[in-house]
């Protein structure tokens, strides 16, 4: 048995109804394609120590990356030579007393007697870093050793403050990595994503921002996508790595990332993202390619 047809002034109001709520669909879709970016694939060279840079800056063009991350000014002309970034820019270090390296992960920021040597060390890298074109450059809040959270980060933004004013004249942007203090980094003080938002927002510059670490985060806090959508306007940049073990990103580990990757491009982010894991399988460029393509999403 056929429907009686509707009048005609109650159907054309239907499909009206109809036709804005597609419309409005529509535009919806449309303001989040305009709105999400694309992340740019790097790597970081520490994770394939056994390959020369050179061999490296081949196959990272052949696997479709723009950068590889975490390298020293010597390096700079390879890069160039090679016409690729370096997304992030490693760490100096001073000798300070006891023989400490002062700027490494455990010795950083978090002291107020370590500023001279961090102030040293930072204002050459950063001038080098500015002429070489690659505009962010690592730090470290270095380990509590008994200091409260409260007062490392009062000291942290203390050392920082002394070099955001050249950050700022040479467009450079200092970053500070969140690491795991459970597995990796014992007593790392910037171990939460809240402590490191914080120490962002007592100093108010956009030339300091954070590292979000999705394998340390992960191991650290859990919530991921939650904390990248909440608090991406403080992140600079994104290492990844497979949890449990920082090895290969696909499914035998527990993170999802090309949903992660998804959250990252749907903030509008279009930086870099690096490849932090250490592959165990035996070719590890196979590994690194297999990885750039789980996170080119969209």
């Amino acid at each position: 048995m056929n429907p009686a047809p509707l009048p005609r002034r109650q159907f054309l109001n239907r499909s009206l109804g109809v036709a804005a709520v597609v419309a409005m669909l529509k535009d919806q879709a449309w303001a989040a394609d305009t709105k999400a970016g694309k992340v740019k694939h790097s790597v970081c060279k520490w994770c394939y120590k056994d390959i020369p840079l050179e061999t490296m800056c081949l196959a990272a063009k052949e696997i479709g990356l723009e950068s590889i991350e975490l390298l020293d000014p010597p390096d700079f002309a390879t890069m160039k030579k090679h016409g690729l970034h370096c997304a992030m820019v490693s760490f100096p270090t001073a000798m300070g007393p006891d023989n400490k390296k002062i700027g490494s992960i455990p010795h950083g920021f978090n002291r107020v007697e370590h500023h001279d040597l961090l102030v040293q060390a930072y204002e050459p890298l950063l001038k080098v870093s500015a002429e070489a074109g690659f505009k962010q450059v690592i730090c470290f809040s270095g380990n509590r050793n008994g200091m409260s959270d409260e007062q490392g980060l009062e000291n942290c933004a203390i050392g920082l403050k002394r070099l955001l004013p050249l950050c700022e004249k040479l467009g450079v942007t200092l970053v500070m990595e969140l690491l795991n203090s459970k597995v990796n980094h014992p007593d790392y003080m910037c171990d939460h994503s809240a402590w490191g938002v914080a120490l962002c927002e007592k100093l108010g510059s956009p030339h300091f921002k954070l590292l979000y670490d999705i394998y340390h985060m992960q191991i650290m806090e859990g919530d991921v996508i939650a904390t990248i959508r909440k608090q991406h306007a403080h992140f600079a940049h994104y290492h990844t790595g497979g949890v449990p073990g920082r090895a290969e990103i696909d499914d035998t580990q527990e993170l999802h990332y090309s949903a992660i990757i998804k959250a990252i491009q749907e903030t509008g982010y279009t930086g870099y993202l690096g490849q932090e894991f250490i592959p165990k399988k035996a070719d590890k460029l196979a590994s690194l390619k297999q990885a750039v393509g789980i996170c080119s999403v969209g």
